[in-house]
């Protein structure tokens, strides 16, 4: 084993914790919510809550990691990563102890600007990585994302049937014994004479996306993917939600049912998407992902047992070509130097998507089942994400209609 394999392990167990912890909220937080909101509260109110509970974590997130890695690029990697691990720990202690909802966003608030740890636990891989062996680190950053969305929401279910707190006081024990295990022995990675100072100039979340703006294929495939971000919150912000109204879900059969999806589109991603897209080539992988996304909206939505909900994951999860599909197109316009920042682009676009996106969907689904309501349709935001899942299709090939105009001209 060499030197380094401690402080990468420390990174892969930092991220594990952190996705994990996200997963874990998944299944326990309309119980949490609703037993926070007091008598008398309802599913429907409780996913309202719900969805600006998530926005206020992405708003923090999207503004405080361009901050969080520039502060890394003055200080150092080791002193910002323990200072999110403790801040996380915070997080969930508020989560186990809170006595109101107030206290509620509080908490995520916090964890959003802890959240920003990614952007620094990817410094400190490129800091400690050799030309050989940075594929191979960086690796360890996807395995982490992985893993986490497949294990967390299993232990946020499990866990969630002995009280809905219960799941973030195990979250905070492990957070808080890996800062232990940092403060120790995770070394320091950026040197001295590789430091900058911060500069505000340059923690600016919006500069990045405008910046992409110069290249007319990818302002058209960002403002497709916009609509398609939007859409998967249908599922990722809703799902709780969603399976309780319709089924009867407790935090036990969320948790299992989202790491089966979890799952499943580790599946697609690391194995079928190899084979798909050489297959068919980047602009049909783009079209067949997003079909196959729109129709497991439309599949979820109307599926009335649910044993349907797991045999219709695998549909939508085929979507999840469509991504990678259209990454390798954008990556083909832009110069080798540019990589980076289409890169940055993408996070950018997903936190922007991820304040807008759940308000949208819990609140839609909050209004269609709300008592004495003017319409019953739980299935309200399944049906928004394959209507907008349809308008990114439409968007997608048009701009790639004009793609292939220019490779034509091109050669």
């Amino acid at each position: 084993m060499s030197k380094r394999s401690p402080a990468v392990f420390f990174i892969f167990i930092t991220l594990l914790i952190d996705v994990t912890g996200f997963g874990i909220i998944i299944p326990v937080m309309p119980k949490l919510v609703m037993t926070l909101l007091g008598e008398g509260a309802t599913l429907s109110m409780a996913a309202t809550y719900g969805g600006w509970l998530i926005s206020s974590y992405a708003i923090t997130q999207f503004f405080c990691a361009p901050i969080v890695g520039g502060l890394s690029d003055q200080y150092g990697r080791r002193p910002v990563l323990l200072g999110s691990l403790f801040g996380f720990g915070v997080d969930y202690l508020f989560l186990v102890f809170a006595p109101s909802i107030g206290w509620l966003f509080i908490g995520r608030i916090v964890a959003g600007a802890m959240g920003a740890s990614f952007t620094t636990a990817g410094a400190y891989i490129a800091d400690i990585s050799t030309t050989e062996n940075r594929a191979q680190n960086f690796g360890v950053v996807g395995a982490a994302f992985g893993l986490g969305f497949i294990i967390g929401p299993m232990i946020g279910g499990l866990l969630g049937d002995l009280g809905p707190r219960v799941p973030f006081m195990v979250a905070g024990s492990l957070t808080m014994i890996n800062w232990l295990y940092g403060y120790f022995i995770l070394p320091e990675s950026l040197k001295p004479e590789n430091r900058r100072p911060f500069s505000w100039g340059r923690a600016n979340p919006i500069g990045t996306l405008t910046s992409l703006w110069q290249y007319p294929v990818i302002a058209g495939m960002l403002v497709a993917l916009t609509f398609l971000y939007v859409a998967v919150h249908a599922v990722q912000s809703n799902w709780s939600y969603y399976t309780m109204e319709k089924f009867g879900w407790g935090p036990k059969e969320i948790g299992i049912s989202l790491a089966v999806i979890g799952f499943t589109f580790a599946l697609v991603q690391g194995v079928f998407i190899r084979k798909i897209i050489p297959a068919l080539g980047q602009r049909r992988s783009v079209y067949f992902g997003l079909g196959f996304y729109a129709a497991g909206f439309l599949l979820y939505a109307i599926s009335t047992q649910g044993w349907m909900m797991y045999a219709f994951t695998i549909v939508y999860c085929m979507g999840g070509i469509a991504g990678p599909a259209m990454q390798g197109i954008m990556s083909g316009v832009v110069p080798s130097n540019a990589q980076g920042e289409l890169q940055g682009g993408f996070t950018s676009l997903m936190s922007l998507t991820a304040i807008f996106g759940p308000p949208l969907m819990n609140n839609l689904f909050s209004f269609c089942t709300r008592p004495g309501g003017p319409i019953y349709l739980p299935s309200a935001a399944m049906l928004l994400g394959s209507f907008l899942t349809i308008i990114c299709v439409i968007l997608a090939r048009q701009t790639l209609k004009k793609y292939v105009k220019e490779e034509g001209k091109g050669s």
